[in-house]
């Protein structure tokens, strides 16, 4: 059954069932519930494309992502997706993600927004200063960022506590006896990035600790970076006694690195790696900065861009989310103590 039909059978305008039908205001209450029925009963589904014309509503979420090779196979960011998805979907509604390479990243904002393409956008990977949610915030379209930023601009964001977490990892290896401890990034410009590396600084002077700039190596963010950087901090004179690396993806490049040079890893040398380490390799149980519920901080986001949609405020959708330390067999006593 076609709308025409539907609207002969109860008697009234195809203009009024098609109100009825997407929820305009100015049709009566007993009106919307007799299309409701009437449609229910026929087994008739408005079709998409022609309602979100009626509607200026597009039903899709976007993500613009410039993806690097690791992404896909990143289980952090399959489950955050996966739980994006799941929540879309409960509500009829798709996203797209939209690759992109990071010298054209921007423009994919502007032709996202001015062709109205989605009713709503992910971002992700935010940096301090970011161009990209400057500019969303302009232009008005409903957004969430995964990461806080620096601008004055209100706007709705999700994240994990990296400071908390960094200090988490930095208070375990003090408190096994390591005052040498190594700290390998991501890359810099990354907000999450410049928060860990940040806490990891403060939390060493506090406890009276001097940051040796040699034990800091950043654009890590991949396996053969993670490996390279180990390689390095292994071939100092004074080695560190302990590494901390702020994400997953080079934690396993670290540890095969530390593996093939024969070091014996939570012995010889300790090592905290933030985000769960479900390819980690030999079989260590890794001590981890655990970011709990990727699936749900996922869905999250999309509740909170719903809400966004709805009027709440955007200063009023800001969750931050505590990470936990699990211990592993990776992170142990200093040598020699």
């Amino acid at each position: 059954m076609n709308l025409k039909d539907l609207a002969k059978n109860l008697g009234i305008s195809e203009t009024t069932v098609s109100r009825a039908l997407n929820g305009y205001p100015e049709v009566s209450e007993r009106t919307r519930e007799r299309v409701l029925a009437a449609a229910k009963a026929a087994g008739y589904r408005p079709n998409p494309m022609a309602r979100s014309l009626a509607v200026g509503r597009t039903n899709v979420v976007g993500i613009i992502y410039p993806l690097q090779p690791n992404d896909l196979a990143d289980p952090m960011f399959i489950d955050i997706v996966g739980g994006m998805s799941e929540a879309l979907e409960a509500q009829d509604m798709d996203m797209i993600i939209a690759p992109s390479s990071p010298s054209h990243e921007f423009r994919s904002y502007e032709r996202m927004v001015t062709g109205r393409r989605v009713d709503g956008l992910v971002v992700g990977r935010t940096k301090p200063y970011d161009e990209r949610i400057a500019y969303l915030a302009q232009q008005g379209l409903p957004f969430v960022t995964h990461g806080r930023t620096l601008l004055n601009q209100p706007h709705a964001w999700f994240d994990y506590d990296n400071e908390a977490g960094m200090r988490l990892a930095v208070e375990r290896l003090l408190a096994l006896g390591h005052q040498r401890i190594g700290l390998i990034s991501a890359t810099p410009d990354m907000t999450f990035v410049r928060q860990r590396v940040d806490s990891f600084q403060a939390s060493m002077l506090r406890a009276g600790l001097a940051v040796d700039p040699d034990n800091l190596i950043d654009n890590a963010h991949d396996r053969r970076a993670g490996y390279q950087a180990m390689q390095r901090l292994l071939a100092r004179t004074l080695r560190p006694t302990a590494v901390i690396v702020d994400n997953h993806m080079s934690g396993v490049g670290a540890v095969r690195a530390l593996l093939d040079a024969g070091v014996d890893i939570g012995r010889d040398l300790s090592l905290i790696v933030w985000g769960a380490m479900e390819d980690s390799l030999a079989g260590y149980n890794v001590t981890t900065v655990h970011q709990p519920e990727p699936r749900r901080a996922g869905a999250k986001m999309i509740e909170m861009l719903f809400a966004l949609m709805d009027g709440t405020p955007a200063s009023e959708l800001q969750q931050l989310w505590q990470p936990v330390l699990l211990p592993g067999e990776t992170a142990g006593p200093a040598p020699g103590n």
